[in-house]
């Protein structure tokens, strides 16, 4: 799931929570130093309640950030706090990553309109950075990199790490400025994959990309099959390659999938056509280098990945579904894809 799906599941339980009259607290990992289960600009979302939505360690400190959430409730203020779990004795808990983390507890007020809009922003998928005082809690946030929105008093050293910070799609990172420390975290929407097909075989495709962050397109003139019975996580179900709006699929990526040699043609024609980043071909490499013949292009013309799916001996359509899922994965992450044992590091 992108940061931007988990946002969108974190605000509709900060909605839920402020109907009910409850105090909220978002919880950001706003910095990693060694190894952790998430990198920065995870976030979690802590009521006054006892409700934690979201997930950040695993499990191995929630009950424990909760604690230090208590005293934001109490406070309405905001709070650092690091964990440095390189010390063996920390609780006795025994846990697995080594890191030194520090967390931002950050109370969510209402009444601040700067919420409202980063509400509306999410609903939309529309892009946005936030940038976040690590002292005092105040929030300013930038739409479409130029827009300043909330605390207008934010040195221009940081806005311009900010605007570089949204170009370059980087990690969320902590940024200083005359002994001032600043949180910037781009929050972008989800990287669009059509899957032409809606076979028994695409249902996994579907639901694992939408569990890996990608908002998914289903091609199908077959509507009793393309239907949200089948693919209730995909955003948008299409019976027509004349409904897709191809300004929208620059970048995209493609599973051609329909078992079925004209509409494989015409997808991987339509696909070679938008600029996508990625096409990945069900079935062997001989029959793709037919349909490309038919349609007048070359291998040579778009990203295509023929057979598609890494070599994992997948064989059931669920397997199938992780081999390709993975390819992707993997690709959007520029990761030649190799088994971690014996790597000191994870995230990169």
């Amino acid at each position: 799931m992108s940061r931007l799906q988990e946002f969108q599941e974190l605000f509709c339980q900060i909605k839920n929570a402020w109907n009910n009259n409850e105090q909220t607290v978002l919880v950001i990992l706003a910095d990693v130093k060694g190894s952790a289960y998430r990198l920065p600009g995870t976030k979690m979302l802590m009521t006054s309640s006892g409700l934690m939505a979201g997930n950040i360690s695993g499990g191995c400190l929630e009950a424990d950030l909760f604690e230090w959430a208590k005293k934001v409730f109490e406070s309405n203020k905001p709070m650092n706090v690091r964990y440095d779990l390189s010390e063996t004795e920390i609780w006795s808990l025994g846990i697995g990553c080594k890191g030194n983390l520090e967390f931002l507890f950050l109370p969510i007020d209402p009444k601040n309109p700067i919420w409202k809009i980063i509400d509306v922003l999410l609903a939309q998928e529309q892009p946005f950075t936030l940038i976040i005082d690590m002292e005092h809690g105040n929030i300013a946030m930038l739409e479409m990199e130029d827009t300043l929105a909330g605390e207008k008093n934010v040195p221009k050293a940081i806005l311009e790490n900010a605007y570089l910070a949204f170009n370059r799609q980087t990690r969320a990172e902590i940024y200083t400025y005359n002994d001032e420390r600043f949180f910037i975290d781009v929050v972008k929407p989800s990287e669009r994959l059509v899957v032409a097909g809606a076979g028994k075989d695409a249902i996994p495709v579907v639901e694992l990309a939408y569990k890996a962050g990608f908002s998914v397109t289903v091609l199908d003139e077959r509507s009793h099959f393309n239907n949200q019975q089948f693919f209730p996580n995909a955003k948008h179900l299409t019976i027509d390659l004349k409904n897709l709006i191809a300004s929208e699929l620059k970048d995209s990526w493609w599973v051609i999938m329909n078992h079925h040699q004209e509409k494989d043609e015409a997808s991987l024609k339509y696909a070679i056509e938008n600029r996508p980043r990625y096409i990945g071909v069900l079935g062997p490499k001989y029959r793709t280098n037919e349909m490309l013949e038919n349609i007048g292009y070359t291998l040579n013309n778009a990203p295509i990945f023929s057979p598609v799916g890494l070599d994992i001996g997948a064989e059931s359509i669920d397997e199938v579904a992780i081999s390709i899922v993975a390819e992707i994965m993997s690709l959007r992450a520029g990761r030649i894809p190799q088994s971690l044992n014996g790597k000191e590091k994870i995230h990169v």
